[in-house]
């Protein structure tokens, strides 16, 4: 039937297509019509035919065979008819299972050094970050700010606008100082313990390691191993040497706020941000430029895909009635035009 599908219009299908083998019985009456004929036709011997040269065949003569042509094509439609012609009518339906996401961004002095350009590492954290968001639109995600505390700037949301606004709108020095990582990753599975989704990331960036908050960063790493969160680390900075990091000073005695860049070493805890990524099972990357960060993202984005399911229905509009009483009328036709305007001549 495949050669069948291909001359039909789209969608149209046969529920029985082995009624349509019926539809040879037409060539078959035909052919036999046209042998009866000519059998049947006899042979008028007259001396000449001068006399009927003028004689031209009457309306019965010219549509004798009108009849039988109904009669065929009737039949023909019964049977397409008998064979279920129906039109499918497919509907897709879609649906998603989201990833729900917590971004942890260090937000301390040190991510203001300036070995990110083309500006620092927080604002090369943020562009980051913001590519990132952008390319979710099916999962839920949020956002917390951390130094030496850690503060929810959006909870999980699907309001992208939102987020982003809010991530535009950090800056740096709102959290104190230090870097509480274990502060902020106790954060960010308070985010996520309610969540109903099959999967829960934490995403951590920072370019230090834990020196402040009450709470230890492996501690953090287990719990969220029982709560079933990966935990991807992201250290960021040059490797080694110390790095130029502009700091504002105030003016005790004018209240005037200048910026000093002063030389420190700020070194990332590989060991640590390692041991939290493995126990949670998630990955430690380490981005020492801005497009390694860059990267960075693009493969925790490939690791964490989002589930998209699809399922087609398709309902069938029986066409039956469409076929069947125009079929009806044309042998009822060709009856009636076979008893009034053709009748047999008796024999």
């Amino acid at each position: 039937m495949s050669l069948l599908a291909t001359l039909l219009p789209p969608g149209l299908t046969f529920r029985d297509p082995l009624f349509l083998l019926l539809l040879l019985v037409v060539p078959v009456a035909v052919v036999l019509r046209i042998v009866r004929e000519r059998k049947g036709d006899a042979a008028l011997v007259v001396p000449t035919l001068a006399f009927v040269a003028n004689v031209k065949p009457g309306w019965r003569v010219r549509f004798r065979h009108l009849p039988f042509v109904l009669a065929c094509l009737g039949f023909a439609g019964l049977v397409v008819a008998l064979a279920r012609p129906r039109v499918g009518l497919e509907r897709t339906e879609s649906w998603t299972e989201g990833v729900d996401i917590v971004v942890a961004l260090d937000a301390s002095g040190s991510m203001a050094a300036e070995d990110f350009k083309p500006k620092n590492r927080f604002f090369v954290a943020k562009a980051a970050t913001r590519t990132f968001v952008e390319g979710r639109p099916q999962d839920r995600l949020g956002l917390i700010a951390f130094a030496g505390r850690s503060r929810t700037v959006v909870p999980l949301t699907t309001d992208r606008d939102m987020l982003l606004q809010r991530l535009g709108a950090l800056s740096l020095g709102e959290q104190g100082d230090g870097t509480a990582i274990g502060m902020a990753l106790g954060n960010a599975l308070a985010r996520l313990g309610a969540s109903k989704a099959k999967s829960k990331v934490v995403v951590l960036v920072t370019d230090g390691g834990n020196n402040a908050g009450e709470i230890d960063p492996d501690t953090a790493a287990n719990v969220a191993k029982g709560l079933g969160v990966r935990v991807y680390t992201i250290g960021v900075g040059t490797a080694g040497g110390p790095v130029e990091i502009p700091v504002p000073v105030r003016d005790p005695e004018t209240g005037r706020v200048t910026e000093r860049r002063v030389m420190a070493q700020v070194d990332v805890d590989e060991k640590l941000l390692g041991r939290i990524a493995e126990e949670t099972g998630g990955r430690f990357f380490r981005a020492t430029d801005p497009e390694g960060l860059a990267r960075t993202y693009a493969e925790i984005d490939r690791l964490e895909k989002t589930q998209v399911k699809t399922t087609t229905y398709t309902r069938w509009r029986e066409t039956f009635p469409r076929v069947a009483l125009p079929a009806a009328g044309l042998l009822a036709a060709a009856a009636l035009l076979g008893l009034l305007a053709f009748p047999v001549a008796p024999r």
